[in-house]
């Protein structure tokens, strides 16, 4: 069964921090480079960070330095560490293999909202 479920949003204050959790099926998390996406109201989704089956990752440069994306292999599930959380970081947040299109299967995402 295809399967991704994200979870961790919230709504925190300018510079605060969040940790979302992704669960996924074998099918999509075994041998596949897993990242997280974001779409903010009334944007397209985009790419935030990827991290490859052997560790490596990237980040959009507007996350750098500021979140981490990690992979548990036993569990199948990817985490995003988010700090210092910025206004224009709300969004709903995605996890999917790396380079997903639109017509590939999402989950239902995770709401971040960054307020004071």
């Amino acid at each position: 069964q295809v399967q991704l479920v994200e979870s961790g949003g919230g709504l925190v204050q300018p510079g605060g921090s969040l940790r979302l959790s992704c669960t996924a099926s074998r099918s999509i998390f075994e041998g596949n480079n897993m990242g997280w996406y974001r779409q903010a109201p009334g944007k397209v989704r985009e790419w935030v960070a990827t991290i490859e089956t052997g560790g490596w990752t990237t980040y959009v440069d507007s996350v750098k330095d500021r979140f981490t994306i990690s992979r548990d292999s036993a569990k199948n599930t990817v985490a995003l560490q988010m700090n210092n959380l910025k206004p224009e970081d709300t969004a709903v947040y995605y996890c999917n293999k790396e380079f997903a299109k639109s017509d590939d299967y999402w989950g239902q995402g995770t709401q971040v909202t960054v307020s004071s």
